[in-house]
């Protein structure tokens, strides 16, 4: 079993992708804290769960296994186990910004939820995509190296929103870009270096389609996911930084 079949090369470049995912995905969640509109709010949020969860998430891992082989075997995917994790990823990522972005006030018990289920969208995108893995034997996991993985999730999914939601300066912001592409990237090869694979030689060979039987439709709509909310933050109006002051205190007074 092999992880970098075609180079060490796709480990930068699956990187780089999520963290170019991810930070615009987080520009789009710091526009729907801001929007006055409830409906701007959600437009703003499924920008940010596609951008986050479809490319700097799942398109990662897509990219990734690209350089995944059983040297001498073939490898094939479950098409609508595939799809299904994309669905997942991008879904569960919404839910995790809608607790964290789904208001102008910062709450640390918010940041805290959020990057939690966040965290956890990542993990459930790796290993249902795994599951769609068809290979001449099966797969097991070790449990310690899965833990860690979803450990290196949360954490790091956490301190990106942080970076991201509560301050200001572009350079931060595109730091949380450069965390949380560490965290994906992070969690994703530790999961697979939890994998344990059973080779059988004289199994039949699986069902399924070939990476690159799908390689160009993934990426064009990749491309798509990546532009729309690139285009949105770029033309939307500059986020007023008085607005990221931190929920009052219990017992303080708030302003009617």
């Amino acid at each position: 079993m092999e992880h970098f079949a075609l180079g060490h090369w796709l480990l930068v470049l699956a990187y780089l992708t999520s963290v170019v995912g991810c930070a615009v995905g987080l520009a789009c969640a710091v526009r729907a804290r801001h929007a006055a509109d409830p409906r701007h709010r959600v437009r703003w949020l499924v920008l940010a769960a596609v951008s986050i969860g479809g490319v700097g998430i799942w398109l990662m891992h897509f990219v990734a296994m690209l350089g995944f082989s059983t040297p001498g075997m073939p490898v094939r995917y479950d098409i609508f186990r595939t799809v299904l994790s994309a669905i997942l990823s991008v879904t569960a990522v919404f839910a995790g910004l809608v607790v964290v972005g789904g208001r102008a006030k910062f709450g640390w018990w918010r940041l805290a939820a959020g990057g939690l289920i966040t965290g956890l969208a990542v993990n459930v995108m790796h290993y249902t995509g795994m599951s769609a893995l068809r290979v001449k034997g099966g797969f097991g996991h070790d449990g310690g190296l899965v833990a860690l993985s979803v450990v290196i999730a949360v954490v790091a999914a956490t301190a990106a929103l942080w970076f991201a939601v509560f301050l200001d300066r572009l350079s931060l912001r595109l730091l949380a870009g450069f965390v949380m592409g560490a965290a994906v990237t992070g969690m994703h090869y530790t999961g697979m270096a939890a994998v344990r694979m059973t080779v059988d030689p004289n199994a039949p060979d699986p069902a399924g389609a070939e990476v690159f039987s799908f390689l160009f439709p993934v990426f064009v709509l990749a491309a798509i996911a990546m532009a729309v909310p690139l285009c949105a933050v770029l033309v939307a109006p500059a986020v007023a930084p008085e607005a990221t002051e931190p929920e009052p205190a219990a017992g303080d007074a708030v302003p009617v």
